[in-house]
């Protein structure tokens, strides 16, 4: 509490703290962390523990042996021997958990504590920064049936007109209270990329919306009701990723705003949360900013090209450090994307980025088989070797190493309770709780925006219908939807259905012929890396865009039927709203619901399924429908 105390001070007074505020957190956070706190505070650190403790590594995946053929994909739910004593004999800083990693919380604990364990016998002590894509919306980790995930951040940008910030901090006081039970104390989230570039990729609905000072609002909101219950909050994209077309997983994006452009629109959100909230971390963009830096660099293919912000200091330690003030902790984003990865080895990755300024690398190698741990030692040898001579400064590498403990030091890192069943038992009494899901469900509802008709009558009733037709991206969807139709209905309808995965439509003409209305859903863009996990899913991802590309052609001829056969129908816009312009034209009722994930059990009511449960509820007229539109849909309200 006493932590909490002196941050919120900070957050007041953030650019005069580092001396004095510094010595008064230093001995406030004696009493507040574990006892064996003070032996790591005054542990003096070699140059390669300081390098360790910025190394954030990925443990998705481990194989005990080295796979013969392909790549390891056996999900690490235990922490091996040679992964602890990597942690342990190396000062590793944190890690990085994905979806393949939570199973459920007595593993998730146990793993957990099993990784805090092995930091705590290396010779720092320090605990380890145990990180995760919890966002909300597209990006979560956590089984959805477990954990509380909500609508994502564009569903909160649609509930500002009506409630201002209230659900994005609602949002992150839930998010913060079910990871920490689990001992996960880093949550790479809120994204407050400015979403004004309609083709983004990756970004979209995982943006507040296209209003700069909106975004910073809600962005702040979350990142201030994250850190008071004690999660290290972590903004992302700087400088912005918000006006992009290309994923930079997959490539090297590039911003052409002017100076000015780039101050008043991508920069606002950050310098804003910066100055009000004092963020635990900011996480980097690998996008070129060419208004920003300029200066150019040789591939390791031997190409000249722009720096991404990554790796450029004019834009790390110019404009975040010295232009925002920001004196927090620089992590970048996962060095394996290939907006980084295609262009540089990952040694030469990591030199620059810390040369830039970057106190953390995330993913910096991969370490899913015995034949690759050697890759660590390696790595923290050409570290060592580019401290030595002068690639990375000393004196920066020092204060770096000090800026990602004095963050340990503020931050309740490991567990409150002493016992893993106590722990457990808490996660459990925590996660998915009763008043969690009301607030998933609340906020589900208070996004549904009516895009069509512009008045509040609609020339229908759902309720006078007898038999629906459900036209979906996917069975698990319509599963879904047709769950919660029967359950808030207080009649029982025969519902019909299509699949867009299905491969045969040859009948669909007769099954819109027999419904009493038709109900079509549709999900763009596609998914992105960031969805699914990241570069380990590359092969999945060129799978997953062929199966887009046959969906988009089932749904836009089925589009054309419905209309001859004049039978009512409501359009779903199950993700990004953009998609409204091409298909909001075919339907009299158009719905935009920003969210379309499912929980495992797609047919569980107050279990994970809320997006459905609230487009039910609005379809039924059950509730009033006050969600606004927070980007610009050509044709609605442009």
């Amino acid at each position: 509490m006493l932590t909490l105390i002196v941050r919120k001070i900070m957050s007041c007074c953030r650019r005069g703290y580092s001396v004095f505020w510094g010595g008064l957190l230093l001995s406030v956070s004696l009493i507040a962390m574990p006892v064996n706190a003070a032996a790591w505070l005054k542990k003096p650190a070699s140059v390669k523990q300081m390098l360790g403790q910025k190394l954030m590594l990925d443990l998705r995946y481990y194989c005990p042996q080295t796979p013969e053929q392909g790549q390891c994909r056996t999900a690490m739910t235990q922490l091996p021997p040679e992964l602890a004593a990597l942690i342990r004999g190396y000062d590793i800083g944190g890690v990085i958990l994905f979806a393949e990693n939570l199973h459920n919380i007595a593993q998730i604990v146990q793993l957990n504590r099993d990784l805090q364990q092995a930091a705590a016998e290396s010779a720092l002590k320090l605990p380890l920064f145990i990180s995760i894509d919890q966002e909300g919306g597209r990006v979560a980790r956590l089984p959805r049936s477990l954990a509380t995930s909500f609508a994502g951040n564009m569903a909160i940008g649609a509930t500002f007109a009506q409630h201002g910030t209230k659900y994005a901090a609602e949002v992150g006081k839930v998010l913060a209270d079910e990871l920490l039970p689990l001992g996960i104390n880093v949550n790479f989230a809120p994204t407050i990329d400015v979403n004004v570039n309609p083709q983004n990729p990756v970004i979209n609905v995982r943006a507040f919306g296209e209003n700069p000072q909106q975004v910073a609002e809600l962005g702040g909101a979350m990142t201030a009701a994250m850190q008071q219950r004690g999660m290290i909050a972590a903004l992302k994209h700087f400088p912005g990723h918000g006006d992009t077309e290309v994923d930079s997983h997959l490539g090297l994006p590039r911003v052409e705003h002017s100076a000015e452009q780039i101050r008043q629109i991508d920069l606002k959100p950050f310098a804003d949360i910066i100055s009000q909230h004092a963020p635990g971390m900011i996480m980097t963009a690998h996008i070129q900013y060419p208004a920003l830096d300029n200066s150019t660099f040789t591939s390791k293919d031997g190409e000249q090209m722009l720096k991404p912000a990554t790796l450029s200091r004019k834009i790390l330690h110019g404009v975040l450090r010295e232009e925002l003030g920001y004196n927090g902790v620089i992590v970048t984003d996962a060095l394996d994307m290939a907006g980084i990865s295609k262009f540089f080895t990952h040694t030469e990755a990591v030199v620059q980025t810390f040369a830039a300024g970057a106190d953390i690398a995330l993913m910096p190698v991969k370490l899913q088989h015995p034949g690759e741990l050697t890759a660590l030692a390696e790595l923290l040898d050409a570290l060592a070797t580019a401290v030595d001579n002068g690639d990375i400064s000393p004196t920066e590498l020092a204060e770096s190493y000090q800026r990602i403990v004095t963050l340990k030091q503020q931050y309740p890192l490991l567990p409150a309770q002493a016992s893993v069943a106590q722990q457990v038992q808490q996660a459990q009494q925590t996660l998915g709780s009763a008043a969690h899901r009301h607030s998933e469900l609340a906020l589900a509802k208070a996004a549904i925006t009516q895009v069509k008709p512009a008045t509040a009558d609609w020339p229908f009733k759902l309720s006078e219908a007898k038999k629906l037709l459900l036209i979906m991206p996917d069975h698990s969807k319509a599963q879904a939807l047709a769950a919660a139709l029967q359950h808030y209905g207080r009649q029982q309808f025969a519902i019909d259905v299509i699949s867009l995965q299905q491969t045969d439509v040859s009948g669909a003409a007769a099954q819109i012929a027999a419904a009493d209305l038709v109900i079509s859903g549709f999900i763009a863009p596609m998914q992105s890396l960031a969805d699914i996990g990241g570069m380990d899913d590359l092969n999945g991802i060129r799978n997953t865009a062929a199966a887009y590309e046959r969906q988009t052609q089932q749904y836009e001829a089925l589009l054309p039927l419905i209309s001859a056969q004049h039978k009512p129908h409501v359009f779903l816009s199950l993700r990004a709203p953009y998609d409204i312009s091409r298909y909001g034209k075919h339907a009299a009722v158009v719905l935009a619901s920003y969210a379309y994930n499912t929980a495992e059990n797609v047919t569980a009511i107050g279990a994970g399924n809320a997006t459905y449960e609230a487009l039910a509820q609005a379809l039924l007229r059950q509730y009033g429908l006050t969600g606004t539109l927070p980007v610009t849909v050509a044709g609605y309200n442009d």
